[in-house]
């Protein structure tokens, strides 16, 4: 009898991890919340992560176009024929596109988790224990990244389309990085210095992003000896579609609007930074007097300009406050025209208050990249306390909840980003890439930052290391994690050589492959959510 019972008091105490009935005193706005039923609060608390989570895809879209803007930039080189004195204006692009994916569009759509992490670590501060909120979320959101993310680009194209990864080189770098990423991780908390990390363990971590992006530009240039002897596939001429300039469109509701009306219009499209449309250089003759141009017509430009992004601006308030059913007014479902205008002003007040975010023509679209990520860790905040209420009502583990709810609600730029280009690249290198590259951001930048925060703090404030809560459990859940990883990788490796491709094709086999990868995000949920929970 005794082993039994022992037992059964084991389920029983996992049980009360997961769900707890004691009397919570925390809370967000008012004091008045402790005296609402568990069930009510716990309902509200959600509510109000799912609006937040709501906030942060209305964001993500002026942080894609504003990353978008930076990335095509481009640099004027002037070149002079030493024969014909004829000058040559060449433009060439500032950013390397591999650069780009891992540094602007891997840390942009994972720059929720990196800020809520963050967050987590200075609360932390005077701690000897590390939050559980950060890791959590980061090591929760990278089997959403590789999992559910892939489900949902390999079924993205059209059916029988196939599209391949162009640069096996480069992806095979970004892989290995990911990879080893969870390997390092494990290795600092089960091998050098169990349940503890060290300063300096947090430094090599943070040291190992910079490491990743010399390593992938060294395979973007092909340079001998750190270079993979892989041979890119040519590239297409057109990478995706041409975009229409929002200049000279009218459409202005459509362009800065946060939701598009269809899906031809107001898309916002981050990858145009692998367009043909400017890529290449661009030559222009300049013969003898070309800076004949006059300095009061330049002023009167400059003037005209700023005017019409004062207009921009002001329009962007005005679509705000603007309930468009354009889309809808021609459907034949009036329950579809008031679903919409239903959603339109669920979004209104979070419209409202991201029109304070500037055009993002000005600066190459800089300005508005800082306020789009200032936007974001603010609404990390509010996600980071209503997650410790949640998990003070419910009783819930915060590693179950970073695990589930906040994992998936901040890799939303994820999914949006990768599908995006799964259907208009016409390869699959951004929409793998931005997968495996974020798994690499996660751990170097979004772990390592809050790690050498906190540690460092440690190490002066008190000469101790940072010591890591339910560590053994966390330690698991990379376990889990590589394990299911490695038998995704197979798949897709398996697709190219039977397919040709890792994404689209027969949509029988699409729609397997998406259920397969569904199935092992769910297996990872589970058995780590139980883990950390105490049932085994």
């Amino acid at each position: 009898m005794t082993p039994a019972h022992n037992q059964t008091a084991e389920v029983t105490h996992g049980i009360s991890n997961i769900l707890a009935q004691s009397t919570c005193e925390s809370y967000v706005v008012l004091r008045a919340e402790t005296a609402l039923p568990v069930w009510f609060r716990t309902f509200l608390y959600f509510l109000a992560v799912a609006y937040c989570f709501i906030g942060l895809s209305a964001i993500t879209g002026r942080f894609f176009r504003s990353m978008e803007n930076v990335v095509k930039q481009t640099r004027k080189v002037v070149e002079i024929d030493p024969y014909t004195k004829t000058e040559t204006v060449r433009y060439e692009k500032v950013w390397n596109y591999t650069i780009a994916d891992i540094s602007l569009l891997a840390f942009g759509t994972s720059f929720p988790q990196i800020s809520l992490a963050t967050i987590d670590a200075i609360r932390n501060l005077g701690n000897l224990y590390a939050g559980g909120l950060g890791p959590g979320t980061l090591v929760g959101s990278a089997a959403f990244d590789l999992f559910p993310i892939h489900a949902v680009c390999v079924v993205v194209p059209k059916a029988g389309e196939l599209k391949k990864i162009s640069d096996l080189g480069v992806w095979l770098v970004e892989l290995f990085w990911s990879f080893w990423a969870y390997i390092w991780l494990y290795i600092i908390l089960e091998v050098w210095t169990p349940n503890v990390i060290t300063l300096w363990e947090a430094a090599l971590t943070v040291l190992q992003y910079g490491l990743l992006l010399l390593h992938a530009y060294a395979q973007d240039k092909r340079w001998p000896y750190v270079s993979l002897p892989l041979e890119r596939a040519e590239r297409p001429d057109e990478w995706v579609p041409p975009e229409v300039d929002p200049i000279k469109d009218n459409r202005k509701v459509d362009e800065y609007s946060m939701m598009p009306e269809d899906e031809s219009t107001g898309i916002v499209d981050i990858f145009s930074v692998h367009s043909a449309s400017g890529t290449g250089p661009v030559y222009q003759k300049v013969y003898g007097s070309d800076e004949a141009r006059s300095c009061e017509q330049g002023s009167k430009d400059i003037i005209s300009e700023e005017m019409h992004l004062l207009s921009i601006w002001k329009q962007q308030f005005l679509d705000a406050l603007m309930l468009d059913n354009s889309g809808s007014k021609n459907s034949k479902s009036k329950y579809l025209h008031y679903a919409r205008i239903f959603w339109q002003s669920l979004c209104a007040p979070w419209r409202f208050l991201f029109a304070v975010v500037p055009p993002y023509q000005i600066a190459h679209g800089w300005v508005a990249f800082i306020s789009s990520l200032i936007f974001i860790s603010g609404i990390a905040y509010i996600v980071t306390k209503l997650s410790d209420v949640i998990s003070c009502v419910t009783g819930i583990n915060a590693y179950v909840i970073a695990f589930t709810v906040l994992a998936s609600g901040t890799s939303w730029p994820d999914l949006v980003a990768s599908k995006i280009a799964a259907e208009r690249q016409l390869t699959a290198d951004s929409a793998i890439a931005n997968i495996t590259c974020s798994n690499s951001v996660n751990i170097y930048v979004g772990i390592g930052v809050p790690w050498l925060i906190d540690t460092l703090y440690n190490f002066i404030a008190y000469r101790k290391p940072l010591q890591i809560q339910n560590a053994n459990g966390l330690s698991f859940s990379l376990l889990v994690f590589f394990a299911t990883s490695f038998t995704c990788i197979v798949v897709l490796v398996f697709r190219r050589l039977t397919l040709g491709a890792e994404l689209g094709g027969p949509k029988f086999w699409a729609w397997v492959t998406c259920a397969y990868f569904m199935s092992l995000w769910v297996i990872f949920v589970v058995v780590s959510s139980l883990k950390v929970s105490g049932f085994f």
